[in-house]
């Protein structure tokens, strides 16, 4: 009965959820020699899918234009199991919204700079990401709207 109350962190599982490549003005767009303009943004999500097992999601959509043309458009969601139980409920919103998104977000930086690179150009390197930061703000915001909500479900 004593190990009940000690707390469990468990990866679980590590898996690519969702990925998508689009290039839909190609072949005549791959001419061009104008740089393209990169748009980056990230998303985190979280959903309990069992008694003490959650999903952590981590997106990223990269959406590279010349002009108002698409060159490329990737989408990529990362996902993690990860079996947390016995945590004080102050601390679990800060496992599932800081310290899981920081074990998927490495795979999902890897998988977006492989895709670019398989699709023939030159690899995308998300850039490092504090989530703690991520979530404070989140939490600040939804504090100001008076919003309870505590799962984060996208951040731009």
């Amino acid at each position: 009965m004593a190990d009940e109350a000690n707390p469990v962190f468990n990866i679980q599982r590590m898996y690519l959820k969702d990925l998508s490549l689009e290039q839909p003005n190609s072949p005549q767009i791959l001419l061009e020699q104008q740089q393209p303009q990169v748009d980056i943004q990230l998303g985190v999500g979280a959903e309990q899918v069992a008694d003490g097992i959650f999903e952590v999601t981590v997106t990223a959509t990269v959406t590279t234009k010349i002009g108002d043309k698409t060159l490329f458009l990737v989408e990529a969601k990362q996902a993690g199991i990860f079996e947390i139980r016995n945590v004080p409920a102050d601390q679990m919103q800060g496992i599932i919204s800081i310290v899981c998104p920081q074990m998927v977000y490495p795979y999902l930086r890897a998988i977006v700079s492989d895709v670019c690179t398989r699709a023939g150009f030159p690899p995308i390197l998300l850039t490092e990401v504090n989530f703690q930061a991520m979530f404070q703000a989140q939490q600040e915001q939804a504090a100001q709207q008076g919003n309870g909500s505590r799962i984060i479900t996208g951040v731009n």
